[in-house]
């Protein structure tokens, strides 16, 4: 039996091409020029990994310039174990190398890296041929997460890992180099997707899916424990932790984080109660087709309020709908945002986080992790433009009102995906 991670919006294609002169219907924004870049795991054909999250990573990109999209791509990150097959888990340890970066692609201080949480990133060109792993000089002796956060030109990061040190933290500057490494004490080895920063803390998701020795082999190792615990942690950029408890619950991905005027951290993401986790893991790693993926996939947003003075946190249900890939303008990224994107289905919703108000719009297809870029001059927060893809389309939308302000028509069906974004050429 073929597993649902294999069909419908999931299945992968098959090879690399490239196509110029694409389609466009409506007017693109001639201040669009760069690359929108999206990662995503895609099998070779044969290949069954045995859960949806351990296909090899695929870049997609479109480049757009002068109104134009000018070209488009596909092409796998050639790493070790894309090209030689190499074993993670080997007599000297892990190799961190020989990995799937099939998770984000991101820039940082020139360099364009695809990244998996279990590895190290890899550097790619413009153009998506791979250069190689990146461990910054030597430096970075743990894996790299795929959600990083850029603040005031600084990448705070962390890797997890199977055994102590479970969590570490890292800091590269401006320039790309790694000026900052730290422990940060966890009770075991959980998989910990994503974190936020503020302009003074670091906020971490100590949360119980943990890693399975038992599953090793199957897919991905890991499985909910209800003795481990649910915890938020707030760290000084000292590196004091402050945890507080709170209800059980899973969080692959963060909107944004601000302290507010009273000190408190703030906190929106995408929960998932114990039930919609493991009905989504068991999805993930199905060989029931007729039980798709996505039709698991979503948790509800959700905000804590979390006061290191009083150690007390507060835990709000903000909507009740199924939405993840939260996004935002990360010019507000640690501060402010009043604006948080979201995708539920085949539709973006966007969130006033002050009124709580939201708007849906739908995209067409199956809508991928909805990119903010700011238009030039902007005088408001929502001023510039969402970038998605439908499965056939790169979709340009309005971030104002969601009005789909153009389309570019991709040369084939771009499988659902993982995260993304966008490159401007003055970059």
């Amino acid at each position: 039996m073929t597993g649902a991670y294999l069909t419908g919006h999931l299945a992968p294609v098959p090879d690399e091409i490239t196509a110029v002169d694409l389609p466009v219907t409506g007017q693109l924004p001639p201040e669009l020029e760069g690359r929108y870049l999206r990662n995503g795991p895609n099998p070779r054909p044969g290949e069954d990994p045995g859960h949806w999250f351990t296909g090899h990573g695929m870049i997609h990109g479109v480049r757009l310039r002068g109104g134009r999209a000018e070209w488009y791509r596909n092409r796998w990150v050639r790493t070790r174990r894309f090209t030689e097959n190499a074993p993670y888990v080997t007599d000297k340890g892990l190799d961190l190398t020989s990995v799937q970066a099939n998770t984000h692609v991101i820039q940082h201080a020139g360099r364009i890296l695809a990244l998996v949480e279990a590895g190290l990133p890899y550097e790619m060109t413009g153009e998506l041929d791979t250069v190689g792993p990146c461990d910054f000089g030597g430096r970075l002796g743990t894996a790299m997460t795929a959600h990083p956060k850029e603040l005031d030109g600084e990448l705070h990061f962390f890797g997890y890992g199977f055994a102590p040190p479970y969590l570490t933290y890292h800091r590269l500057d401006e320039k790309g180099e790694l000026v900052e490494s730290r422990e940060v004490r966890v009770p075991g080895p959980t998989m910990m997707h994503d974190f936020a920063v503020t302009a003074n803390h670091v906020v971490w998701l100590d949360l119980p899916v943990v890693f399975d020795l038992a599953a090793v082999g199957s897919g991905m190792p890991y499985r909910w424990d209800d003795g481990y615990g649910a915890r938020l942690g707030v760290m000084t950029r000292a590196g004091d932790v402050t945890w507080f408890d709170v209800d059980p619950c899973y969080v692959f991905h963060v909107g944004n984080a601000r302290e507010d005027a009273e000190g408190r951290v703030v906190l929106e993401g995408v929960r998932y109660a114990p039930a919609s986790f493991r009905a989504f893991w068991e999805r993930a790693g199905g060989q029931d087709a007729r039980r798709p993926v996505e039709a698991a996939l979503g948790g509800v947003l959700h905000r804590w309020t979390l006061d290191p003075r009083t150690g007390r946190v507060a835990e709000e249900r903000i909507d009740d709908r199924a939405v993840e890939f939260p996004s935002f303008n990360e010019t507000g990224l640690g501060r402010s945002a009043r604006y948080l994107y979201t995708v539920s289905g085949g539709s973006v919703v966007k969130y006033d986080l002050e009124t709580g108000g939201a708007i849906e719009r739908e995209v067409g297809g199956r809508a991928g992790e909805a990119e903010f870029v700011a238009a030039e001059g902007a005088r408001a927060e929502d001023d510039g433009w969402l970038l998605t893809i439908n499965g056939e389309e790169l979709v340009v939308l309005d971030a104002a009102d969601l009005a789909r302000v153009a389309s570019v028509r991709l040369p084939r069906r771009v499988p659902a995906g993982f995260h993304g974004s966008w490159i401007p050429d003055h970059a």
